[in-house]
């Protein structure tokens, strides 16, 4: 059993290393460094540029409706906000037919922002309408 459990850690691991990434971003903004930081530590290593038009590039990676400090673009998602591993990790294996998922807001409790409980942050879903649902908690 514990092969098996370590098996799918690597195979999750694998598949968010093998996704490339964008980070846009703020240069002024602390907390998006802080989750830059999360990133690379859970193996998600974005490419981070530094923009002035945040609002632009998230109406265009669809995320505006539910709009945080930063946006990440992976194999064609938006992840926005402070999202957590677990979840990018998640959209990555099951290839939802969405635009993204997103933490709207800045909450206290989320990766980048403070510390997080695992199985606590709700993260919504993008859907390619535009139309934000839950998707879980993370």
């Amino acid at each position: 059993m514990n092969k098996m459990l370590i098996l799918g850690l690597l195979l999750a691991s694998s598949l968010a290393q093998a996704a490339p990434a964008q980070l846009f971003k703020s240069a002024s903004c602390g907390c998006c460094a802080d989750y830059v930081t999360y990133l690379n530590a859970n193996g998600i290593r974005p490419q981070v540029e530094n923009r002035d038009d945040m609002d632009a590039i998230k109406r265009r990676y669809g995320s505006d409706g539910a709009a945080s400090c930063h946006t990440l673009v992976i194999s064609g998602y938006s992840v926005e906000g402070h999202v957590p591993v677990a979840a990018i990790r998640k959209l990555l294996k099951e290839k939802p037919a969405i635009r993204g998922i997103a933490v709207p807001g800045m909450p206290a409790d989320s990766p980048g922002m403070g510390r997080h409980t695992p199985g606590t942050l709700p993260v919504m879903a993008i859907a390619r309408d535009g139309a934000i649902k839950d998707w879980g908690k993370f």
